[in-house]
């Protein structure tokens, strides 16, 4: 199984201002595989520490944080010596050591040459909970389920991921019902990395389902374990609307689908956990288009997507004969499928925000709408070859875009405003705009 990811890791590990790595990312997504893989491609040796239940951890970071002696308790632990220029140092589930947290500052200040990377599964919480580590002294990245143009690679072959990088939409408009094929698997599927090797292998979707179901099941596990207790309720039942919120025409996050007569404030909490640990998506709305995007959110109107879609699919119990034969039954929540893949495409870009868009009145809704830095470009999902764009003319008639994309299922076509997007080829918005 092949990751983008490891492009970056290996521009950390090349750069003359190289920090102390954080991975950030949810349960299962595969930061400890990346790590390891990693370290067995790019370095001589590997140290690996997994910081869950390890006590003689927790006792070396609980004395004081010098470099020097952290390395020989290391080194004493995993009982080989630690080339600095040729080891990785992996340090997993760190959230459990907040003090391990902590010493990379001293690592990032007084002991450079060393190469760490660090991941946990619920570090997003660990870090907002006020954990001890100075910002700026540690680099981040993010990881997220098998894009579908990872899928392809592990499924279809590297050859048709590869059309889609060098932007042959010609040469792959012969191959569409391949892509078309596999899109359909993916919305199955996902991107969770023990489900795509499962399908990838057995081509089982009876197996990948099962490994789906023990996935949310341990996150289920993990609102009881580590959420406050107080509010496990609230995540639970927030979790489990959010199915229901997609299947709606107006996808906006309605908090009396969770409970009749919820209010916001009952739920906020929950609501910023399960972003905090990588599970939902927050897409927040706006109401104009100016540089930076970010200025104009509005926090209190959003859409919540759940961290990958074949996960999503299995939440609803959609079966695989109805997602890949088609049927009437489920043309209606196709369209949040499909929304939820584009979300999950577009988390994948770094530097990307993204928002929707409703007018003030709620004539015009644009799906999302991708803050690159330089334009801001609305974008309109079709779940099939429907073009008509009503909401993109009336936007552009009031902010005048640069370019306006339309995905769908229909081929690849750039008009004078307007570029049509196959849905198979969102990762390579970017490029095209």
């Amino acid at each position: 199984m092949y990751r983008i990811a490891i492009e970056e890791l290996y521009k950390w590990k090349n750069s003359r201002h190289r920090k102390p790595l954080i991975i950030e990312g949810a349960r299962q997504v595969g930061k400890t595989w990346l790590m390891k893989e990693f370290g067995n491609k790019a370095y001589t040796d590997t140290a690996y520490i997994n910081f869950d239940s390890n006590s003689r951890m927790a006792e070396l970071f609980a004395a004081d944080l010098n470099t020097d002696r952290l390395i020989m308790g290391i080194e004493l632990y995993i009982g080989k010596k630690i080339d600095a220029d040729n080891t990785l140092l992996i340090f997993d589930e760190v959230q459990e050591v907040p003090r391990a947290l902590s010493s990379l500052k001293y690592f990032y200040e007084n002991a450079p040459q060393y190469h760490i990377v660090c991941a946990g599964s619920l570090l997003g919480i660990a870090l907002h909970e006020g954990t001890s580590f100075p910002v700026g002294k540690v680099d981040f990245m993010s990881l997220y389920p098998l894009s579908f143009k990872e899928f392809l690679m592990a499924t279809a072959g590297e050859r048709f991921a590869r059309l889609l990088d060098k932007q042959d939409y010609q040469m792959a408009a012969s191959f569409k019902q391949t892509y078309i094929d596999a899109l359909k698997q993916y919305y199955f599927v996902g991107g969770m990395p023990e489900a795509v090797q499962s399908f990838a292998d057995e081509k089982d979707f009876n197996k990948v389902r099962a490994i789906q179901k023990h996935i949310l099941a341990a996150y289920e596990q993990d609102f009881s374990k580590h959420a406050p207790i107080t509010i496990v309720p609230k995540i639970r039942m927030v979790w489990n609307s959010i199915p229901s919120q997609l299947a709606k025409e107006n996808k906006k996050f309605i908090y009396g689908l969770v409970r009749e007569g919820a209010r916001a404030k009952e739920y906020e909490a929950a609501i910023m956990w399960l972003c905090d640990c990588g599970l939902v998506h927050k897409v927040s709305r706006v109401s104009t288009a100016k540089i930076p995007l970010k200025a104009y959110e509005d926090l209190k109107v959003f859409k919540l997507f759940i961290v990958d879609v074949g996960l999503l699919g299995c939440m609803t119990g959609l079966r695989q004969r109805t997602l890949l034969d088609g049927n009437d039954l489920f043309t209606e929540f196709k369209g949040a499928l499909t929304e939820q893949y584009v979300c999950q495409q577009l988390k994948t870009i770094d530097d990307l925000g993204i928002y929707y868009y409703t007018n003030d009145r709620g004539s015009c809704e644009i799906d999302f709408v991708v803050d690159t830095g330089e334009q801001i470009v609305p974008m309109e999902v079709k779940a099939e070859v429907n073009l008509k764009a009503k909401s993109l003319k009336t936007y552009r008639d009031k902010f005048n875009p640069e370019i306006s994309v339309r995905t769908s299922m229909a081929d690849y076509k750039k008009e004078d405003w307007l570029l049509n997007l196959p849905l198979y080829a969102v990762e390579e918005i970017y490029k095209c705009v």
